[in-house]
Order: structure tokens, then sequence, then C-alpha cells
């Protein structure tokens, strides 16, 4: 008896390895798979703009990327002691002006560097509503709380996105030939947009996002929205807040990654890295005796060992 309808995924024809540097960004869901990813060694970055939601925010990043021009204090603003950017999510957001830009100019380099040399970019749209402000009509990666009154509300159309991001690509691909894009939508619901809302937005992003594969075909599509609706509906795999993925959510749909979009031999390689960081975190009750030092000592050829192979691995020691 079946209790779940499956989604089914093809394996992807272009696969992610150990070798490949990977750029992550979009959604907080992006920062779970992300972790993921980090914890596991690989060569990558997650949101160099910190958390961004809507496709034009995420366009403007990648822009800004291809084009890395250092952020200046013209660029930043002054609200309730704190000095933030419209372009970036608030974890940048600090009390010093300098310390605001150099936090922000450092990820910039590292994100930019990155993306040159990427073998995937990895991106997540969470909303198609975006808010513009209301005197310039910027489109705003983040509010940072500001009066509601600054802002207009509006929510972008499938070929809002198709049409920004059909160039982007093409200038993408023209910087970094090996490039492969994978998309997803994130899981995550925005219910303060209204049920009904959320649900035309999810729709808006998931067909831009099919016109955008229809265009090119090195852009892949991941049903990260699709598992979390179909074959985990149920809200025991929602976090508290009955919107986020739970931990159990996060490491089924990472598994579902794993399985159809990691090549087999880095999904070996995984195994391999996952028993070396555990064995990382084991604490002895008896450091200095002569067992333990043996341990220590497989365990660090084990790691020379996989290091030979794999040269970027760095292990917490």
């Amino acid at each position: 008896m079946k209790f779940q309808t499956e989604i089914l995924i093809p394996n992807a024809a272009e696969t992610i390895s150990y070798q490949d540097e990977l750029l992550l960004m979009g959604s907080c869901f992006v920062e779970n798979m992300g972790k993921k990813f980090q914890e596991l060694n690989f060569q990558v970055t997650v949101n160099p703009f910190g958390v961004l939601y809507n496709p034009a925010s995420i366009a403007g990043a990648l822009e800004r990327l291809m084009n890395p021009v250092p952020f200046e204090a013209a660029d930043l603003f002054h609200y309730e002691e704190i000095w933030h950017s419209f372009a970036h999510h608030s974890r940048f957001s600090l009390v010093s002006e300098k310390e605001t830009l150099h936090a922000m100019n450092d990820e910039l380099a590292l994100g930019a560097k990155r993306l040159k040399k990427a073998r995937w970019l990895i991106i997540t749209f969470g909303t198609a509503w975006i808010y513009r402000l209301a005197d310039t009509g910027m489109i705003v990666a983040n509010c940072h709380k500001l009066p509601e009154k600054q802002f207009l509300r509006s929510r972008m159309s499938g070929a809002d996105i198709v049409e920004q991001f059909i160039p982007l690509i093409r200038r993408l691909k023209g910087m970094n030939p090996d490039l492969q894009i994978l998309m997803t939508v994130s899981p995550i619901r925005h219910w303060k947009d209204g049920a009904h809302e959320n649900q035309l937005s999810k729709a808006i992003l998931l067909l831009a996002i099919e016109q955008l594969q229809q265009q090119f075909a090195f852009v892949h599509y991941f049903p990260a929205y699709e598992l979390m609706l179909d074959e985990l509906r149920d809200y025991r795999f929602y976090a508290e807040d009955m919107m986020h993925p739970n931990a159990i959510a996060i490491d089924f749909i990472w598994e579902k990654l794993l399985l159809h979009y990691i090549h087999p031999d880095t999904q070996r390689t995984i195994r391999e890295v996952e028993q070396i960081n555990k064995a990382l975190q084991h604490r002895a009750l008896h450091p200095d005796s002569e067992a333990y030092s043996k341990f220590r000592q497989q365990l660090d050829q084990k790691i020379k060992t996989l290091q030979k192979a794999y040269p970027f691995l760095r292990f917490d020691k």
C-alpha cells in the first residue's frame, strides 16, 4: 500500500561533483541547502547579499557580481541607529557605517570571484511580490522594518521575470561558458501575502522557470516546492510557525537532491566526509590514552588520503 504521492524526478544529465565550485542565491531555503553543502566541505558560496526573496533582487545581485563595483556610503541609509542597504538582507546591517561597507564589499568580492569560476549557480525564488520605494520606484531586497507607507507593493508577472532573466542568463553564460543553472521555488509559504496570493505568486515563479528552461538547455529545475507540498503533505514536517520546513523535511529534500543531482562518485565521497566529520566531533573521555592516540592517527590518515584526491577539502580538527 502507498500512503503518499511520489514526485518522479529524472536523473540529471549534468551532475554536481566535489571538483565543482558552487554559488547559491535566493530565499532562506537556499540557505538550508547551502549549509548542507558547507558541512560537506563543497567549494560553495551562499548568498553574498544575504537572503533574497524576489527574482528582481536576485537578478540585481547577480548583475552586481558580474560588475563588482564596491558599495559606498551613498548606497547606505541610517535608520534606528543602524546602517542598512536596500540591496542586502538585514544580516549586513550594523551600527558602524565603515564595518557595514566592509562586510558588504568583502562578500561582494568573494561572490564575484566564485561566480566567474562556478560550475553551478543554484537559484531559489521565494516570492513574486516586490516592494518599491515610493519616492524613487527602486525595488528593494529588504524593507528593514521601515514604515509601510514608504513602499509600494506589487506582483511581478511571469513575463517580467523571463524578460529580466533571459538577457541576464546570456551574459552569465558568456562570462562563464561552463556554467549550469539549477533553479528551485522555495517551499516556504509567504503567508503574510495571503493564502491565495501566495499560491498565485508560487505559480508565477514556476511558470517563469519553465519558460527559462525552454529557452536554455543548461537551465534545470529541482522540485523542492512539489516535494514539500506532495510527498511531505503533513504539518509534522513543518517548524512551529507552520510555514518553514523542519529539520526532517530539509533532510528529506536534501537527500532527493543528492540522489538525482550529485555525481555517484561524489555521493560515495560524501559518505567518507560524513564519517570523518562525525569522528572529528567525537570527544574522548581519555584523550591521553594510547587507544585515542591510535584513533587520531587513523583519522588523520583518512583525511590525508581524501585530501590527495580533493586538495581543497578542509576539516576542522
